[in-house]
């Protein structure tokens, strides 16, 4: 009897012993969903290498399903909810594809900010963790970055100057992109990426703001020949700002190493991953748009200045409305420029 109790007794620290090990050992597979086709540069070049550093320091502990163009249903904007009820584990999405939802970060998007992927990103990080936190309270952001700017894409006729956006209809990607083009004299008209092409196609629009980057995963250079960026070196129209979100209980019911693997892999690091992929992906764009025949132009520095005038008013509605909801939206929109030249 003394020796049965002896090795239940064993037996039962040695459970106790192993039970951490149990919980270690267990696979986490995180559901990864995200707006755009699997083809993209978001998966192929960050999300895909992401989840295969997170297996690869947790020794597979780690996995990844990936959702790529809204496989688990619903709209874009609808992703951050997807993250916040769990639907979905991890989320890329753009705070401004739920309108008004993420007021303090679209300071990020006003006209002429941001003037590249890794500048713009870097810029995007710090202006959050200084301003933006306490509007994401609800997820765990693992990075916060930028599109590295907005370019005109049209089919008929080429955008130089105010005059010629004119009347023209053109796809804009947040609200902030809206108010600009319509400061400009054209016709916002929002639609989800993967709509755009077949819109422009059909003449329903007759082209897109929108970053290089998301040209070639929505084939938009089969349907627009005219392309005009900012001069060299000047900030860009606008911006689309992008997030990383993961659910916050889900985070939180990670063991201890894993977390340290997640939090390893997110933040700065990840940040200038978007960015310079980013970066990469409008220079290799512009390199196939040429190749098939498109157009490429920079506009004058009259044009230029004549739309930065334009836009003035922009970001001078935008700082009274949100003053209107307490929010010091003039310094916030003087931090977002600061920082953006300061990167």
């Amino acid at each position: 009897m003394k020796l049965s109790a002896l090795a239940l007794g064993l037996g039962l620290c040695g459970l106790a012993v192993s039970a951490p090990t149990i919980a270690w050992a267990q696979t986490v597979t995180l559901k990864v969903a995200h707006f755009l086709p699997p083809t993209s540069a978001a998966q192929k070049q960050v999300l895909e290498p992401w989840c295969e550093r997170l297996g690869q320091e947790t020794k597979g502990q780690i996995k990844c399903q990936i959702f790529p163009a809204m496989q688990l249903g619903g709209t874009p904007g609808q992703l951050v909810d997807q993250a916040k009820n769990g639907i979905a584990d991890v989320v890329w999405t753009a705070p401004g594809y739920s309108a008004g939802r993420f007021p303090v970060i679209e300071a990020m998007e006003l006209p002429f900010v941001v003037s590249g992927g890794v500048s713009g990103s870097k810029a995007a990080w710090t202006f959050y963790e200084r301003h933006a936190q306490k509007e994401f309270d609800a997820f765990k952001v693992l990075a916060m970055h930028v599109d590295g700017g907005v370019a005109f894409h049209t089919a008929g006729k080429p955008v130089t100057g105010p005059d010629s956006l004119k009347g023209l209809k053109l796809r804009a990607s947040t609200r902030m992109v809206s108010k600009t083009l319509a400061a400009f004299g054209a016709v916002p008209v929002n639609m989800p990426p993967a709509q755009v092409t077949e819109a422009i196609a059909k003449g329903v629009v007759d082209g897109a703001m929108g970053a290089w980057e998301v040209v070639t995963p929505t084939k938009l250079q089969e349907v627009t020949k005219f392309h005009t960026d900012p001069p060299a070196g000047q900030p860009f129209y606008s911006t689309t700002v992008l997030t990383l979100l993961m659910n916050k209980q889900r985070y939180d019911s990670l063991p201890a190493e894993l977390k340290a693997a997640v939090d390893r892999n997110s933040g700065p690091a990840l940040v200038e991953i978007f960015g310079r992929v980013w970066d990469e992906a409008a220079a290799s764009t512009r390199t196939l748009v040429l190749a098939g025949g498109g157009t490429i132009a920079q506009q004058s520095a009259a044009d230029y200045e004549a739309m930065r005038t334009a836009a003035k008013a922009v970001e001078e509605e935008w700082v009274k409305d949100m003053t209107a909801k307490g929010i010091d939206a003039a310094a916030l929109a003087a931090s977002a420029r600061s920082l953006a030249a300061a990167h």
